[in-house]
């Protein structure tokens, strides 16, 4: 079965040209896949029915994974057999008949203007490393970055003097989005007064670099996040995407168009934009039934 991941996985990355990210979500959901169909006695694909696709949908549950997280999960499986199916190493695709675990949609997690200024400006001082993470934060809320993407950011695709940088998201797709001047302030003060002592060679591309003078990694900024978000004293769980969901909802509450915000973040398609009307709408539900005598 192994060498049938193999050719899958070399399908996405080279004729589907998948991110990496979203390679090695792949990977971790086949992989678990095909290691319960090894404790089934299963060797090839043509021996795998509906009902073990079932089942091992039922062993993700019984393991605690949430109805998104095996959605996912089985995206990946329907992926694989039809691959399998085009390429004719399998004769039927067992995952045909095979529905989706239902959920609610879950709203995104926003943070409060305030909250979001209290994050901002938690880095204090001028010691470099507050100096990078200050100017970190103030990116990733101006822009509504993904994480990945903030971490990728190179000097060359900045252009400060007319206030937007380029970023690339999945599937390598190029956008420009605008910067405002609080973001562009601190990033300007970083790149004069604290990176230089992390790229003491002058060669790295990247932008946000860590002690060593390397690239910052997707885990690490994480580490960072939440650090600052103790330091600021906000002890709910707060995360990169947070930001990115705070972007979102602040631009399109203060009077921004679906479309705009759409463009900004990056989405193909509009609907997975529209997510954040619905956090608008009940945002407007609770200041009425906060504020209204009748509420």
């Amino acid at each position: 079965m192994d060498h049938f991941l193999d050719l899958f996985m070399n399908y996405l990355a080279v004729e589907r040209g998948l991110a990496r990210n979203t390679l090695e979500a792949y990977g971790r959901d086949l992989g678990r896949y095909l290691a319960w169909l090894q404790r089934q006695g299963i060797a090839h694909p043509d021996g795998i029915g509906a009902a073990h696709v079932l089942r091992f949908l039922a062993s993700l549950k019984d393991q605690g994974l949430a109805p998104r997280s095996r959605s996912r999960a089985l995206v990946a499986l329907r992926t694989f057999h039809k691959f399998l199916v085009g390429e004719r190493l399998c004769a039927h695709n067992p995952t045909g008949q095979v529905a989706a675990p239902r959920s609610l949609a879950a709203l995104p997690k926003t943070m409060a203007p305030p909250d979001v200024e209290a994050l901002l400006a938690s880095p204090k001082g001028e010691q470099p490393l507050a100096v990078r993470d200050r100017a970190m934060l103030e990116i990733l809320y101006a822009t509504g970055l993904r994480v990945s993407e903030l971490v990728t950011l190179k000097l060359s695709d900045l252009q400060l003097d007319v206030g937007y940088l380029t970023a690339f998201g999945k599937r390598s797709k190029q956008r420009i989005v605008p910067l405002g001047s609080a973001a562009i302030n601190e990033l300007r003060h970083y790149l004069a007064v604290a990176r230089p002592r992390f790229d003491k060679a002058g060669t790295a591309a990247c932008v946000f670099l860590n002690r060593s003078g390397a690239g910052l990694t997707r885990q690490g900024f994480w580490k960072i996040i939440k650090r600052r978000a103790r330091e600021a004293g906000i002890y709910r769980n707060i995360t990169p995407h947070t930001l990115r969901h705070s972007f979102a909802t602040h631009l399109l509450e203060n009077g921004a168009d679906l479309r705009s915000v759409q463009a900004m973040l990056g989405h193909a398609d509009i609907s997975t934009t529209q997510i954040y009307t619905h956090v608008t709408r009940e945002r407007l539900r609770q200041l009425h039934a906060q504020h209204h005598p009748r509420g």
